[in-house]
């Protein structure tokens, strides 16, 4: 075949596709609700800091975008345009439309209307709207964008409803106790105003990493209850967990209230995958492994990870691996690997190759753990990793919290217990080589919760001990350099810590005070991720 007749049908195959997508209707998506929808505290210009989403700062060309945004002053498209940032700020949009773009033939449009500090059981209340009354703003906005279409000659369907909101709601008590009531109202009457009977709504996560996922847990609890009283029974709502996305790091140190950059980009994709689930598109890759790595009947030494942001890796990126360390990239089928990640939110059906299965482009200590003890051991080593970015040390104690749906104490249990029973059942004996716990971050930013850390970590290894029967397991408790601030400096964690494996001689303190310098105190980048898990694997084989 000559070049000219290869472009010719590489042209022509061009053609069919654009002529394809130009036959289906216009898949309009709509997002609504407050500052974490808005994107408030991100900035275009960090998107480039975060590897998986470089080249979200330029307008999307193809995608159209109908927006209203802000309160007093508002930001207004007056019309269709390119998806593109506006005011400089990151909105979930756009990582949802190249997501959604990489696996749907079809043109997409995306209408968008918030703003933040508003109340869905006032502004945003269909019957009665006070304040900035958002709704029939954004009803209008909709339904002028959706006249445009039309007067273009375009063919479009409303394809779903992403909804993020509620902050507001908790701090004002009628509104916090009708939250659920409200939201099943608020989407009856989209649907009755859309004309869109089935139209689906994709109802967003209050994220519990932030200050008001801590010190306001109990009424953020409650708005989370209220929406999943919708969600349970409404089968076009669907709940979409974003506790465990990235969050912007206060000034000058600490928590904040609003996901940021990279949780805004994250955020995102959790809509995206949630959509393309509902449409049979999400189809993730297979990482089975393709044969059982021991020989019948050998001994397995099990390492049980876990933790919260840094044992879950927010922060460490696959393409930020520098060469000499991009091994740890390649799956190792000799190593069985298991995991619950967020919560939850992405669990292996089996034992899996270890190797990089983060949500975003994301990995652990586990690699550069296994990688050293693959090097020094030179046994069968399996590894399984319980974490949830979005929780505090509270939430993996035996007691527990207020907030119920957030106690980890017992799915952490059957965790390990599943682990350890999965290998026996293929005929191993099983030694559980400790549990490798990394200490919770953001307890070390806010002085209850700095205060409490190293008590509730005493009732979760004793919990777990107990519940397990293993009343000498071993545990190795990571500390990464605590966080420097007048505000918490006067609470002496190390000490503490120093203090509590003195009195348990199966209790390792492991100071992880020299990883490499890092952009925020408190999230450990990818050069420190894979130095912490060196400091894990060599310090368990230094103790053998």
């Amino acid at each position: 075949m000559t070049m000219r007749t290869t472009c010719f049908w590489i042209a022509l195959f061009g053609c069919l596709i654009a002529r394809a997508q130009a036959d289906q209707p216009t898949r309009v998506f709509i997002f609504a609700g407050q500052s974490n929808m808005v994107g408030s505290d991100s900035r275009v210009e960090d998107i480039k800091r975060f590897p998986p989403f470089v080249g979200l700062h330029k307008p999307q060309t193809g995608i159209r975008f109908s927006y209203c945004l802000g309160r007093e002053n508002k930001s207004r498209s007056a019309g269709w345009v390119d998806l593109q940032p506006v005011n400089g700020v990151v909105g979930p949009e756009l990582s949802f439309a190249r997501e959604v773009g990489r696996h749907v033939d079809a043109p997409i449009a995306i209408i968008k209307c918030a703003a933040g500090g508003t109340h869905l059981g006032g502004d945003w209340n269909p019957e009665k709207p006070s304040g900035f009354e958002m709704y029939p703003l954004a009803l209008e906005l909709i339904q002028d964008s959706l006249d445009a279409l039309k007067r273009q000659g375009i063919a479009y369907r409303l394809e779903g409803f992403m909804w993020h909101q509620g902050e507001n709601d908790m701090f004002e008590e009628a509104y916090m106790e009708n939250y659920g009531k409200n939201l099943r109202n608020f989407l009856a009457r989209w649907r009755r105003d859309l004309k869109a009977p089935n139209l689906k709504f994709y109802i967003g996560e209050l994220c519990t990493k932030t200050v008001w996922g801590m010190d306001l847990r109990p009424r953020m609890y409650a708005i989370s209850q209220g929406q999943r009283a919708v969600t349970s029974v409404d089968p076009q709502a669907e709940y979409i967990p974003t506790s465990h996305v990235g969050v912007e790091i206060g000034h000058p140190v600490g928590l904040h209230y609003h996901y940021g950059t990279l949780g805004q980009l994250e955020h995102g994709v959790n809509y995206a995958t949630a959509y393309l689930k509902t449409i049979g598109k999400y189809r993730p890759a297979s990482r089975k492994l393709s044969e059982w790595p021991y020989a019948p009947a050998s001994k397995v030494r099990l390492f049980v990870l876990a933790g919260h942001r840094n044992m879950e890796g927010e922060r460490a990126f696959v393409q930020e691996v520098a060469r000499e360390h991009q091994d740890l990239l390649l799956d190792q089928p000799r190593i069985a690997y298991r995991y619950s990640l967020g919560g939850g939110y992405k669990v292996s059906e089996d034992w899996e190759p270890l190797g990089p299965v983060g949500y975003y482009d994301t990995f652990g200590p586990e690699l550069s753990f296994a990688n050293v003890l693959r090097e020094r051991l030179g046994e069968n080593v399996a590894i399984a990793k319980f974490t949830h970015s979005g929780s505090q040390l509270n939430d993996w104690t035996p007691t527990g919290s207020l907030a119920k749906s957030r106690h980890l104490f017992p799915r952490f249990v059957q965790f390990i217990r599943a682990s350890v029973q999965a290998l026996e059942k293929k005929g191993h004996e099983v030694e559980l080589a400790g549990i490798f716990y990394h200490l919770g971050e953001n307890e070390m930013a806010m002085p209850p919760y700095r205060k409490k850390a190293v008590s509730w970590l005493q009732e979760v290894v004793t919990g777990v001990r107990e519940e397990l029967s293993r009343p000498t397991l071993p545990w190795y408790v990571s500390q990464q350099k605590p966080l420097h601030h007048e505000s918490v400096n006067a609470i002496d964690v190390t000490t503490e810590l120093q203090r509590m494996a003195k009195g348990d001689p199966d209790l390792v303190h492991i100071q992880a005070f020299g990883l490499p310098p890092q952009q925020k105190e408190l999230v450990i980048d990818t050069a420190g991720i894979i130095a912490l898990g060196r400091v894990l694997a060599n310090r368990y084989i230094d103790l053998q």
